[in-house]
């Protein structure tokens, strides 16, 4: 009952063509969170073990993709949907392909929503909508309605074999050694002594081996039943992150009671002269060339106004304002977007994205302090000397 009155929510979403997200809790605290676009689950996040589902997926569709040489900025982590902005910057960069990034998404929201029905098996589950984050459709061509349908066979083929009480989670280890040996040969041994170790969950070997998680949680039960393994709890791996260096006009940037502005423009140029003109009123600049990198940027140093260049390589403004509001902390920053067009075409696609107001290139300071005034409420008669008590 519990599991056909969540489907019912999934499918209400389907209908109404939801943008939003449905986050769903268990009793112990667990949560996962469903994106939704015009009715469609486009991601999932959340749920047991993030970390791992997000590093198997990598090594299982991406074996072109070093782990250990992906660095992740630690404050990319600090976003609930981390795992879809890193694979959405891994797509834009043409590290991943289409078809890639799809069966990740497909892999990934199938896995959470089979534990969502585990889950309902075990205890009550709550949810709730909200639109304070919409996620856009990349690529993703599987429907809700097929999504479900999968996850009620996988949970029918689960339950059917008698594994109800056996999360994929768990990790198979060996407890009696020497009493496998004795029934299996010395290459099945080794393999046994490799991975079942501990070390791996059930979804994990599942991934390794190409095999479904059925079939490998059938294959070891035998040798559970006889106490020769034992599924163990583990917990969830650590990724490898790095901290964002801001650069020298950034340093030590510290809240307190100082405006901070920042520019994602991959020009240098522009950065430095809009560097120029914003220091000189005694406010804290942030310049970010790099756009791939600016979302974690932006999230450690919370500026109060953000100028966005509209084309950039790979990532342009307008999606760079989109990810920027799906963030609750940026839903009410102004965000200016920098322009050399002034076609209204483009100006109104801005708006649709999230953008609060525009200025042409090249930029004068005229125009800088105007914005300035205008949403960062500064006096035009103050100055830097009597500013800084502000600071």
């Amino acid at each position: 009952m519990e599991l056909d009155n969540l489907l019912g929510a999934f499918t209400k979403c389907n209908q109404l063509q939801y943008n939003g997200k449905l986050d769903v809790k268990d009793i112990r605290g667990n949560q996962w969170t469903f994106y939704y676009n015009l009715g469609q689950i486009v991601w999932a996040t959340g749920g047991i073990n993030p970390h791992r589902r997000w590093l198997r997926n990598i090594a299982l569709i991406c074996p072109q993709i070093d782990i250990n040489k992906l660095l992740i900025q630690e404050e990319e982590i600090l976003i609930d949907y981390w795992d879809y902005l890193l694979l959405e910057n891994l797509y834009h960069k043409q590290e991943i392909n289409q078809a890639q990034f799809n069966d990740f998404v497909v892999n990934t929201v199938g896995e959470q929503l089979f534990d969502l029905a585990q889950q309902a098996n075990i205890s009550g589950l709550t949810w709730e909508c909200s639109q304070d984050t919409i996620l856009k459709a990349i690529l993703t061509s599987t429907t809700t309605n097929i999504f479900i349908q999968e996850m009620k066979k996988s949970w029918d083929d689960w339950s059917k074999a008698g594994l109800i009480n056996f999360s994929p989670h768990l990790s198979p280890i060996l407890t009696k050694p020497e009493k496998l040996k004795q029934q299996v040969n010395n290459t099945v041994y080794k393999n046994f002594e490799r991975l079942i170790n501990g070390k791996h969950t059930l979804w994990d070997l599942a991934a390794k081996m190409q095999q479904s998680t059925l079939a490998i949680t059938t294959s070891l039960c035998p040798f559970v039943n006889q106490g020769i393994a034992e599924f163990v709890q583990v917990s969830d791996l650590q990724l490898s992150t790095k901290k964002v260096k801001l650069n020298s006009s950034s340093k030590s940037v510290q809240k307190d009671n100082c405006f901070i502005v920042a520019c994602v423009d991959d020009s240098l140029q522009v950065s430095k002269i809009l560097e120029r003109i914003i220091t000189s009123e005694g406010i804290k600049f942030i310049g970010i060339q790099e756009p791939l990198i600016a979302l974690p940027m932006l999230v450690e140093s919370k500026p109060d106004l953000i100028f966005v260049d509209l084309m950039m390589p790979l990532v342009n403004g307008y999606e760079i304002c989109e990810q920027l509001r799906r963030i609750s902390i940026f839903t009410q920053t102004p965000i200016i977007i920098l322009t050399s067009s002034d076609g209204a075409f483009d100006r109104v696609r801005a708006k649709v994205f999230g953008a609060t107001d525009f200025i042409n290139k090249p930029v004068e300071k005229d125009q800088i302090l105007k914005i300035l005034n205008k949403y960062l409420q500064i006096s035009e008669t103050e100055h830097p000397q009597n500013f800084a008590w502000f600071c």
